[in-house]
């Protein structure tokens, strides 16, 4: 069309400039050695390419050379392509130089067979496609539900191999265990009979079943049926303590890794926006769903950008008066929380010592099936209380006014605040009756250490409430599907319009259940000591439970309207799971230590501490390697451990602080350079428009 506008560049700004000579003056052209080697000045114009390119190249390339040979391919903020070339490059110069280096060569060799196992270990996590297809359907924070759920399977069957390896193997090796003592058997400490005399019938069956007593009582399930013989005090507890670091490192690294992004992503060091639109894109996939699940988890990423940047956004527009409003809100808020779990903890404990008096009640213990209902009423309150309460809180948390991030770390510190207090207040009480309260004097417990006559196996009692603990924990996961969400979801699906709708959406509760998880796997952590085999179910459950969620999540449940950032779940999550683990410790190494052992059942009967087993093995060894541990526990080597690792933790600490003031010395230039950037474009563009008629 020969009557269209037809734009041709002329010369504007100061005579003799240029459109390139301008770009080029500009910031931003400082920073082209980032785009890798091969990349022209942005600006430069086709005719300035052909006259004077060979130069500009040239100059480039020499520089590009320079930089190639003083720094590492990932340190180069270059395009993936240019980096792949640089790395091949210096490949194979380190081929050329190291070619006649054995060091060299076997180096190679042990960096791609750890990079084979690396991939290896990929491939063998179950349940990879679920939950990437979890993640792009549901959201980040759904996905960390279910990466929290098989990392907590990894752990249970590490803990399963060790206690099978240590525990297990052990006690069958050396012969098969006795039987249980006799009913005419008696000592000092009283008798203990765990086998009821009689034909039991099918009431009495599941009540053993339900309860961890009768035939399970006297089984590998729990801590009296292992004898006291060899080694097997030893090994039982080194699998204790083995189990307990292995999750400790597992968590921590889990944690690491995690805090990284967490901190990426809190600094604000990376512009949100533009990072996940030019930067979070997987150029690597093929075929359609991929794709689409890429597509989805952009797109819910920024939508918590969005929701928070609003939620920022009015905070800082209110006023000191409305300021002062929301903080005393938040004041009566806490206050009620507080209230509630006060109320919860002195309900548990009340009950716990209630139930103590009604099992001791003729009629109860001539009623099977009451007696079965009174053996759970700790269970049944604990679980109520789990199940009433965090919905409450996420109601507080709702008018608190804070992001959607902050209010599940807040929903999570009280939630886990009021589960795990909870589970300490059950173990205090029964700690309470094993001990007789804490008088050693008292009539009950001066002879033995403990209440011998009402708890003649007080580890089994501990391994027996854990158990319970689980298995109603389970029930209740599978009652609330099969006989709530199930139910609803076809109800409402009858029901036309807009309120079958509404009324059947339900929305994944990612705090409630990520709680769930972790207060069962404290729940283990206390138990395994007293229930070796707790591990080997809770891996049971949790695999029904990944399934069970997973047709919950597809078949009842919508994405979530509001989100949260996955990179918090991340690193969070397991912090609070390692918060479980260090509880868990506390009850576990009270009873090793300060307890002493039941008189007639375990692998520790006849000695005055659990731990007493420990110096007894080492005093049977050669003398030096009995030097050598006992020196292992002495100040001799624990005053210099200390100061060493106070040292190092000093010199951390100052290194952590410099790289701090580093960061922030760079990140204002940042600002300063991203400032100058926006000047000189609107100057460009303001100069350019006066310049340049249409």
């Amino acid at each position: 069309m020969e009557g269209g506008l037809h734009w041709e560049p002329e010369p504007w700004g100061p005579p003799g400039s240029s459109l390139a000579s301008v770009l080029k003056e500009l910031p931003s052209a400082a920073t082209i050695r980032y785009r890798g080697p091969g990349v022209l000045p942005w600006g430069s114009l086709e005719e300035e390419e052909e006259k004077d390119g060979g130069r500009s190249i040239q100059a480039f390339a020499g520089a590009s050379q320079m930089e190639q040979e003083t720094h590492p391919s990932r340190e180069l903020p270059w395009p993936m392509q240019a980096r792949r070339v640089h790395r091949k490059n210096q490949a194979g110069q380190h081929g050329a130089y190291s070619s006649q280096s054995r060091v060299g060569h076997w180096a190679r060799l042990l960096t791609r067979g750890q990079e084979k196992m690396k991939a290896g270990l990929r491939g063998l996590q179950p349940w990879a496609w679920t939950v990437k297809r979890i993640g792009g359907q549901f959201g980040g924070g759904t996905k960390s539900y279910f990466s929290l759920l098989r990392f907590l399977l990894l752990l249970n069957v590490l803990a399963s191999v060790l206690v099978a390896c240590m525990v297990l193997l052990p006690t069958w090796l050396q012969g098969t265990p006795p039987g249980p003592p006799g009913p005419n058997a008696s000592s000092s400490c009283g008798s203990y009979s765990p086998h009821a005399s009689g034909l039991a019938s099918f009431a009495s069956q599941l009540f053993n079943l339900l309860s961890g007593e009768g035939y399970l009582e006297w089984s590998p399930l729990f801590y009296g049926f292992y004898p006291a013989r060899g080694y097997l005090g030893v090994t039982y507890l080194c699998s204790v303590f083995a189990s307990g670091l292995l999750c400790l490192l597992l968590i921590l690294r889990r944690s690491v890794s995690g805090l990284k992004q967490t901190l990426l992503a809190e600094s604000g060091a990376l512009t949100s926006y533009s990072h996940r639109v030019f930067s979070a894109w997987d150029f690597g996939l093929s075929g359609a769903v991929h794709v689409r699940l890429r597509q989805r988890n952009i797109l819910y990423e920024l939508q918590v950008e969005l929701e928070e940047a609003e939620v920022r956004r009015r905070a800082k527009a209110r006023t000191l008066g409305q300021q002062a409003r929301v903080w005393l809100v938040r004041g009566l808020l806490n206050l009620l929380v507080m209230a509630l779990l006060g109320a919860a903890f002195y309900g548990v404990y009340w009950v716990t010592e209630e139930t103590g008096r009604l099992q001791e009640k003729p009629l109860v213990q001539q009623a099977p099936l009451l007696q079965l209902v009174v053996s759970y009423v700790p269970s049944i309150f604990l679980s109520t209380v789990n199940v009433v309460l965090p919905p409450v809180f996420n109601l507080i948390g709702q008018l608190e006014g804070y992001t959607r991030s902050h209010q599940i770390v807040l929903i999570l510190i009280r939630t886990v605040f009021l589960r795990l207090a909870s589970l300490l207040v059950l173990l205090f009480s029964l700690w309470s009756q094993i001990t007789c309260g804490g008088n050693a004097q008292a009539p009950e417990c001066k002879d033995c250490g403990y209440n011998y006559k009402e708890l003649p196996c007080w580890e089994t009692r501990v391994g027996q409430e854990m158990y319970k603990l689980l298995l109603f924990d389970l029930l209740i996961s599978l009652a609330f599907a099969l006989l709530f969400q199930f139910p609803r979801k076809i109800f409402c699906g009858l029901c036309p319009g807009p309120l079958g709708r509404w009324a059947g959406t339900l929305e994944f509760q990612v705090p409630d259940e990520v709680l769930g998880l972790i207060y069962a796997q404290t729940v283990v952590w206390v138990g395994s000591f007293f229930c070796p085999l707790l591990p080997l179910l809770n891996t049971a459950k949790f695999v029904l439970l990944f399934y069970l969620k997973k047709l919950t999540l597809f078949s009842t449940c919508s994405p979530a309207a509001r989100t949260f950032r996955a990179s918090m779940a991340s690193f969070f999550f397991p912090l609070i799971l390692l918060l479980g683990l260090v509880l868990s410790a506390v009850p576990v190494l009270y009873s090793i230590f300060l307890i002493q052992p039941s008189k007639l059942c375990g692998p520790f009967r006849g000695k005055e501490s659990i731990w007493a087993q420990i110096p007894e093995s080492i005093r049977t060894l050669p003398r030096t390697a009995q030097n050598f541990f006992f020196f292992l526990g002495s100040q001799a080597f624990a005053v210099p451990l200390l100061l060493i690792s106070s040292i190092l933790m000093a010199y951390t600490v100052a290194l952590a602080n410099s790289y701090g003031r580093l960061i922030s010395e760079l990140r204002r230039q940042i600002e300063t350079e991203a400032r100058n950037k926006v000047f000189l474009a609107q100057r460009a563009v303001a100069l350019g428009s006066e310049n340049r008629p249409l």
